[in-house]
């Protein structure tokens, strides 16, 4: 399979200064993934997990305080062309050579995204322009035009100002801005968050069709929705405390989840299924950790009814149960990767 990102051991935290005293909040801590063409995978974990620091991460985003710690993360683009996280020399060399054009990052306030007193296809002009200093103004707006047209907006939306559209409308308007330049890989944080449920299947929908018509290789699609998740993605990857703990197929991570952290989310979400709702929806006790200092060994130990004592000294490793890649010491002792 053709691979679009790997990441190996990954680290990224923020400084924190009190006082005099500098503090790192490891947000990002040691994360293994490979995002494939034609995968969408969906990223759920509790707030504060490392998520949206995650994404930044990807995109090399790495605006103090934030910083890249170590580990490896690569950008595979179609022409086999690579790009390493420790090869750019500034935020502007990122901006210029791999944002757009090869990865794009729609954020959770993507509804205040544009320019409210800007027109869209001036918008779309500036985006376009930035990659290609040829480009008339009315290439843009022709190129403009077919991408609203293939996300189901009308071609007068490009007269339109932000503060005319509809949540929804504007939603979309902001993914047709973002893939302009038909980026390998997009990221989408709490896309469907701020919107009515009628609103998200309009989205979501338009998130389909942007990979189906291969205006996108891979969508990396963030959220605590797990339900959400359900209806849209073919993997689902869940992350605790800056690790990832469990990633596998989004219907039988969902139907038999390995993880007890992933059971605890799934049991937290209320469903249509009978036997579901007749056992009700439960919690996961306690508080997710610190991570100025995160508990030794798994971090998710002094919320899990199965800790044992290794769980509290070590960390677990990778094991692969089926198609499923889980970090927890139940399954064949945990033993990590050497």
């Amino acid at each position: 399979m053709d691979k679009r990102m790997v990441l190996e051991e990954l680290r990224a935290y923020y400084r924190q200064l009190k006082g005099t005293t500098e503090y790192l909040v490891k947000a990002v801590d040691g994360v293994n993934l490979e995002v494939y063409k034609k995968d969408i995978l969906g990223l759920v974990g509790e707030s504060g997990c490392g998520k949206s620091t995650l994404a930044k991460t990807m995109m090399i985003d790495l605006t103090p305080p934030l910083q890249y710690m170590g580990g490896r993360l690569e950008i595979i683009s179609r022409d086999g062309e690579r790009f390493e996280i420790g090869q750019f020399k500034s935020r502007d060399e990122v901006k210029r050579r791999l944002w757009g054009k090869h990865i794009t990052y729609v954020p959770q306030d993507a509804l205040n995204a544009l320019m409210p007193t800007i027109r869209i296809k001036k918008i779309a002009y500036d985006v376009l322009r930035s990659h290609n200093n040829d480009i008339n103004f009315q290439e843009a707006v022709k190129t403009t035009k077919e991408r609203l047209a293939e996300l189901d907006l009308p071609d007068y939306v490009v007269e339109l100002y932000p503060f005319q559209l509809s949540g929804g409308m504007r939603q979309r308007v902001v993914l047709a801005m973002a893939t302009l330049l038909n980026p390998e890989i997009l990221i989408v944080d709490e896309p469907t968050s701020a919107l009515d449920v009628t609103t998200q299947k309009i989205v979501l929908k338009s998130l389909l069709k942007l990979r189906k018509l291969n205006l996108v290789d891979s969508i990396i699609f963030i959220t605590h929705d797990i339900a959400t998740v359900r209806q849209i993605a073919n993997r689902i990857v869940v992350m605790y405390a800056g690790k990832i703990v469990e990633v596998g197929p989004v219907d039988s991570v969902i139907r038999d989840p390995l993880h007890p952290y992933t059971k605890g989310l799934i049991d937290s979400v209320t469903s249509i299924e009978p036997e579901k709702r007749e056992k009700g929806i439960s919690y996961i006790p306690g508080q997710p950790p610190n991570l100025i200092d995160p508990p030794k060994g798994c971090r998710f130990h002094p919320r899990c009814p199965y800790a044992m004592d290794v769980c509290k000294k070590e960390e677990p490793g990778v094991v692969e149960v089926g198609k499923t890649q889980v970090a927890c010491w139940l399954y064949e002792g945990g033993r990590k990767n050497d």
